[in-house]
């Protein structure tokens, strides 16, 4: 089972962590009290599987000391559970900003301290917890996005691939370009099968139509090209925190060349690991 706990400041984006993790398949549970933490861990082996990733948030809500985490950790040791603490945190300037933006209070507010104040107290509460951290994570000058990244590269590990779906779509140019498409590739410079009386009236599906279509080197070399760049930059798209990209084949109707060549891409990002759809608006056009 994996078991990610995360920590840090108030307002240094916990909460943002944790739905991304959530996003990547783990059972997210807000601000649990630590003494129950080694239950909990218990109840999700016992179900042999059913909560195979799970993630806490803890912080200042719970307790104003971690006596009761550590404890709770040393249990976690006792079971032989491996975990992974990470840390969020954020400059004092950022945060105050970000709590005057939220209008929330923050925790250690309620007995009339002034808000920086209670940032840097819990700063020094929190010190412990963070020293025992696998990863700080510094959300200062880090966009929300980028963020998603950095916590995927931290926890998916063979799940990276299953964190940005992708979508093939083939389309016509005639019809205008999807409005939604990351990626446009242009294939009317291939040989086309509508001038072909017995491919005329069929689609890009068909075995006849696809075999013409790969027929041709350049068909061939194209495809090639673009899987290369595809296997090069995808996982960079992972690391920027996206989490769909919609890659568009476009021939002139929309029916033959591009439908053979979505699927033929389509294929190799499904076989990369990646989560794909493929779709075909023009294909039924008249």
């Amino acid at each position: 089972m994996q078991f990610v706990i995360v920590s840090g400041l108030s307002g240094a984006g916990k909460s943002t962590a944790a739905s991304f993790l959530e996003d990547l398949g783990f059972y997210c549970v807000d601000n649990m009290p630590a003494d129950l933490i080694p239950q909990f861990a218990q109840l999700c082996l016992a179900t042999k599987g059913r909560y195979e990733r799970v993630a806490l948030v803890t912080d200042v809500r719970g307790s104003l000391t971690f006596e009761g985490l550590f404890k709770a950790l040393d249990s976690l040791d006792q079971m032989h559970l491996k975990f992974t603490i990470l840390f969020v945190e954020a400059d004092t300037v950022s945060i105050i900003k970000r709590y005057k933006e939220t209008r929330r209070k923050h925790p250690l507010t309620r007995d009339g301290s002034d808000l920086m104040s209670a940032v840097e107290r819990e700063r020094q509460l929190l010190e412990p917890i963070r020293n025992r951290a696998n990863a700080i994570i510094n959300t200062t000058s880090l966009p929300t996005a980028k963020l998603r990244g950095v916590v995927i590269n931290l926890v998916a590990g063979d799940m990276k691939d299953r964190a940005m779906s992708v979508s093939v779509l083939s389309f016509g140019f005639k019809y205008g370009i999807p409005m939604e498409a990351d990626l446009v590739f242009d294939v009317r410079f291939l040989p086309n099968p509508y001038y072909i009386p017995e491919l005329k009236t069929k689609t890009g599906l068909q075995p006849e139509v696809r075999d013409f279509v790969f027929s041709y080197q350049q068909t061939k070399d194209f495809v090639a090209k673009v899987e290369d760049l595809l296997a090069f930059s995808l996982p960079y798209y992972v690391d920027e925190g996206k989490t769909n990209l919609v890659i568009a084949v476009g021939c002139t109707g929309g029916k033959h060349r591009s439908v053979a060549v979505a699927k033929e891409i389509g294929t190799f990002t499904a076989q990369k690991g990646y989560a794909t759809t493929i779709g075909h608006r023009d294909m039924t056009r008249r």
